[in-house]
């Protein structure tokens, strides 16, 4: 049994933080690995990942090494003797480096492996329609989310949630997980892993605008299921005829009268045809303007009440 563990936490978003936090409430990190300060907004100015915003003001050590495979870093994080590698939401660690705590390097990953290996596991998740998802521990290796499997947290998919409102929900899952990973590797029994079927694995690849064109040809449920995978973030979109418009909620319609891509704005209400139901759209962001209720741009539209969006 190993009662006080050297950690290093490595990590960049915010989805990282929360487990951050739980772990070194539980045991101490000894030191956060995150990305290197890189130029956003507007302005172009340096801005710290949310990882390192929460290690500076735990007071952890934080290092940002341009490469994971630089000696000078490889040799700090040796001298840490560490005992086990906490990574949520970061690089692929090469073997160098995972391989060097005395316990194990594991991943905490936002679904039940081997489903929705990839960078966007919660988007595809919602996006395909599934009824439940989780967060799995498991041993890095080689692969990209393909070590062996240490311990899993599953939870049920709302009808209509968002992958804001789930990513919400896996941050807090993944941190119970990780924190109860630790006491399992820190423990005085063996730790039991399994391997993965790869005949099960699906893949979540990284999302771009292109992915998030909504496609009306295709039946009610699947275009819902895709405008709840990538709300709020990078959201779903189309054409209107006075330009681009995200949507960010839907609803299935009981009607089924309008044309695939055809939309009707009267009632107030904001209907578009698909290959089965009516979609509803509830909350949308119209060219030039802020998200809004969808009632509330209907309120005040004065164009053409029906037409195609592309």
């Amino acid at each position: 049994m190993v009662k006080n563990p050297n950690i290093v936490f490595m990590g960049t978003p915010d989805f990282a933080v929360s487990s951050l936090l739980r772990v070194h409430e539980e045991f101490g990190v000894k030191a956060v690995v995150t990305v290197p300060d890189a130029p956003a907004g507007r302005g172009r100015g340096l801005k710290s990942s949310d990882v390192k915003v929460a290690a500076m003001q735990l007071g952890i050590p934080v290092y940002q090494p341009e490469s994971l495979k630089d000696e000078s870093f490889l040799e700090s994080m040796r001298l840490l003797k560490p005992d086990i590698f906490v990574v949520v939401a970061f690089r692929i660690l090469p073997e160098v480096l995972f391989s060097m705590p005395a316990l194990a390097s594991f991943n905490i990953h936002a679904s039940l492996l081997p489903k929705y290996r990839g960078a966007a596991p919660i988007n595809w998740a919602i996006m395909r329609g599934e009824k439940e998802t989780g967060v799995t521990s498991f041993v890095l290796n080689k692969g990209v989310d393909t070590g062996t499997i240490i311990a899993q947290e599953t939870t049920n998919i709302g009808p209509n949630e968002t992958f804001g409102e789930l990513y919400g929900r896996l941050k807090h899952l993944g941190a119970d997980l990780a924190v109860s990973t630790v006491r399992l590797l820190c423990g005085d029994s063996e730790v039991v892993v399994s391997q993965q079927d790869d005949s099960s694995a699906t893949s979540a690849p990284k999302l771009f605008r292109e992915n998030c064109a909504l496609d009306f040809s295709k039946p009610a449920h699947e275009v819902h299921n895709t405008v709840r995978g990538l709300s709020p973030i990078p959201c779903a979109w189309t054409t209107f005829p006075s330009g681009r418009i995200k949507i960010f909620k839907t609803l299935i319609a009981p009607s089924n009268t309008l044309e695939p891509g055809h939309f009707c704005i009267q009632g107030g209400m904001f209907l578009v045809g698909t290959a089965t139901n009516d979609i509803e759209l509830v909350e949308i962001q119209p060219p030039n303007k802020k998200r809004m209720l969808a009632a509330d741009f209907v309120r005040g539209y004065r164009g053409e009440s029906t037409g195609v969006l592309s």
